[in-house]
């Protein structure tokens, strides 16, 4: 068997002090996460996370900076991780769009709020505070060369 790192993105999105979060049911029931998910054959993270966002907010996003790279493992025989974190504006919000199968709702919560929930991994608090202390690193660091011979 081969072993691989499942690859995500996650969106870190403020506005007036409050972050946009998603409410999703998962196998763990109902739990709370940034805008994210699985990065797609033939995609970059730049486009992964946009795609992520709007799928699950019906908000179209800019990412701006990265905030962080995780590497994580619930427990020693689940998948394991490496969740590129972004953070961005959102703008050209479509109502009329349906949401991403398993999203309940999307909220826009402050952090001692977020940190009252049923949060989707423990990353999900760490990168809000990681964003809150200035982590912040340019775009520039990521490269992506896909379909290069």
């Amino acid at each position: 068997m081969v072993w691989k790192p499942h690859v995500t993105v996650a969106a870190i999105i403020e506005h007036e002090q409050r972050f946009l979060f998603v409410e999703e049911m998962t196998p763990y029931g109902l739990q709370f996460n940034q805008p994210a998910g699985h990065l797609e054959e033939h995609e970059d993270l730049i486009d992964a996370i946009k795609r992520e966002v709007l799928e699950e907010t019906a908000w179209h996003f800019t990412p701006k900076y990265i905030t962080g790279v995780h590497l994580w493992r619930r427990e020693p025989e689940s998948p394991t991780f490496v969740r590129f974190c972004f953070s961005g504006e959102c703008y050209n919000y479509q109502s009329a769009q349906s949401l991403d199968d398993g999203i309940v709702a999307t909220h826009w919560l402050t952090r001692d709020e977020i940190a009252t929930k049923t949060l989707r991994s423990p990353l999900v608090l760490t990168s809000i505070d990681d964003y809150l202390s200035g982590s912040h690193y340019p775009l520039s660091l990521l490269k992506s060369f896909l379909d290069y011979a």
